[in-house]
């Protein structure tokens, strides 16, 4: 190999290989992001008010539910009412048609209890989309101010799985050390938390999206 060469390739090689200073820039760190996400303060706030806003719906629900299965009971009655052959012609026309309209009452009852399941399960995913993206701003928010002040290039989150459900980190020595982000994370992030932390705020919790179907003037007596 000529000089010439052998220049070429110790530049190629100093263009490749990065200089100590350039390693040191870009060190890389780790995090527990789920024990993070869900040790925090607004986490658990949250979960506090969803689980309120289940049970306000479950509790609708089963009152639906209990209507439902009243007139169901009463229809039962009313069916073997007018199948009484001791009625007259006109008292058993009139009996047929209020069980016309009782069974059209009752499959409508039907549809307003599926359709309020269905708004109940969607809100509720709804606001806990909402709820999850507003709170990872914040703790995105404190990893990147804790990675950009420690010299961190990246930082990995050790919790993490792919999409077939494996760990993305496979292994680490990283986690439990210093460059482990997740107690200097935790803690600022615990900082922020008001006095009345622990007590969940029901206003905050979103009244749209399932509400109770309301009565329709055909129904009213």
């Amino acid at each position: 190999m000529n000089r010439t060469s052998l220049a070429v390739v110790v530049a190629a090689l100093a263009i490749l290989l990065p200089c100590p200073s350039a390693l040191a820039q870009g060190k890389v760190g780790v995090i527990n992001l789920t024990k993070v996400f869900d040790d925090f303060w607004r986490t658990k706030q949250a979960d506090v008010q969803i689980k309120d806003r289940l049970a306000e719906f479950e509790k609708m629900g089963q009152s639906m539910y209990d209507d439902y299965k009243k007139a169901n009971e009463e229809f039962g009655k009313q069916i073997e009412a007018a199948n009484d052959p001791a009625l007259s012609k006109e008292e058993a026309e009139k009996r047929r048609k209020d069980l016309d309209k009782k069974r059209k009452d009752i499959l409508e009852m039907e549809n307003n209890i599926k359709q309020f399941q269905g708004n109940s399960q969607r809100a509720l995913m709804e606001q806990r989309g909402r709820v999850r993206e507003s709170i990872m701003r914040d703790v995105r928010g404190v990893i990147e101010e804790k990675a950009k002040s420690g010299g961190y290039a990246t930082v990995l989150d050790t919790s993490a799985l792919s999409a077939t459900g494996t760990p993305v980190v496979v292994f680490t020595t990283l986690s439990g050390g210093e460059n482990d982000l997740s107690e200097p994370v935790a803690k600022a992030l615990a900082a922020t938390a008001p006095p009345d932390a622990d007590k969940a705020d029901p206003k905050t919790a979103d009244p749209k999206g399932a509400k109770k179907p309301e009565e329709k003037p055909a129904d009213k007596k």
